[in-house]
């Protein structure tokens, strides 16, 4: 049995295995870092979504909104997808029912329950029941996926949890025994219990599929989906008005929070898993209030950098191998 050799060298087996080691730890590294980059791309894409969102509010309704950002996601995919989605058809029919319940939870309730939400509720109950998503998230994949529930996560939980509802209610925390709950509370509740069970339906893509393939079917299955309600609600409400600011907002939610957004936090499931990746969505806020103080010269307090602190410290503990 001869020993390896190394630029004309013979070295012993060991070193090979060791060098091999290192190479595997080296990949698991680095494709463990792209996951956390594609989840800090997603969740700061998608804290622009709020304050673009409300800014149309009053002038586009709830489910126009989503058919449009995603119809605009759909029409810049499809020059991507053509040849892709013709030698992929017959895994898409094949997988139609994963593929339409993805589609119907991540796509069409997901975008729509938000905007419905806003209707009837108030920005900190809002925020405040945001914070589910990630804890549904994590419980969901325990239950789903068999995702170790550790203490490290625990821990990270409740610290990142804390540092969301200091941040949200301004460090009063003591508004938070004066809260009533209205409708869109239940909607919002809804929103995050199905972008939680969304995040856990991509850890199970099938891997025929490519990642622009199975976004375009999602989006093309989520119009389907919310078509009739897209006709009753043009039948009841005033028409749009496409304002340039309207339009110029419409293609961001289209290019950004519906396309990117969801193509990083795919690929971001897939590569970390879905209880990882819903960590680093508590880092949400935190992009939201670097947005409101370049954008709108938000002063900055001790609270937030309180807040800052507990939630990037509980993301980082949390995930932290």
């Amino acid at each position: 049995m001869g020993l390896p050799k190394r630029e004309g060298v013979l070295v012993p087996s060991s070193y090979s295995s060791k060098v091999e080691i290192t190479r595997t730890l080296s990949l698991q590294h680095y494709r463990s870092a792209k996951g956390y980059l594609f989840v800090l791309a997603a969740t700061a894409i998608w804290s622009g979504n709020f304050i673009v969102a409300r800014m149309l509010s009053d002038s586009v309704p709830p489910v126009t909104l989503v058919v449009l950002r995603s119809a605009i996601a759909a029409i810049v995919l499809l020059p991507f997808v053509i040849r892709p989605l013709y030698s992929e058809i017959r895994v898409i029919i094949r997988h139609l029912g994963y593929l339409a319940l993805t589609a119907l939870l991540g796509l069409t309730m997901c975008n729509t329950l938000v905007y419905v939400a806003a209707a009837t509720s108030n920005a900190l109950n809002l925020s405040l029941i945001a914070i589910c998503s990630p804890v549904f998230t994590i419980l969901f994949a325990r239950v789903f996926l068999h995702d170790t529930l550790t203490l490290r996560r625990v821990v990270g939980l409740m610290t990142a949890s804390s540092g969301v509802a200091l941040l949200v209610t301004g460090g009063r925390i003591s508004s938070l025994t004066h809260l009533t709950f209205s409708e869109g509370d239940m909607w919002m509740l809804g929103q995050a219990a199905s972008f939680a069970l969304y995040s856990i339906l991509v850890r199970k893509k099938p891997v025929e599929l490519q990642p622009l393939t199975f976004l375009f079917s999602l989006f093309l299955l989520g119009m389907l989906f919310l078509l009739p309600w897209f006709i009753w609600e043009q039948t009841g409400t005033k028409v749009v008005e496409f304002s340039p600011t309207t339009l110029v907002a419409i293609l961001y939610l289209g290019i950004g929070p519906s396309l990117l957004a969801y193509l990083c936090w795919n690929q971001s499931v897939a590569i970390i898993g879905p209880a990882r990746a819903a960590f680093v969505y508590y880092c949400l806020p935190l992009f939201s209030g670097v947005e409101a103080l370049i954008l709108l010269g938000e002063a900055v307090h001790a609270v937030h950098v309180l807040s800052g602190i507990l939630i990037l410290g509980g993301v980082v503990f949390a995930t932290k191998d």
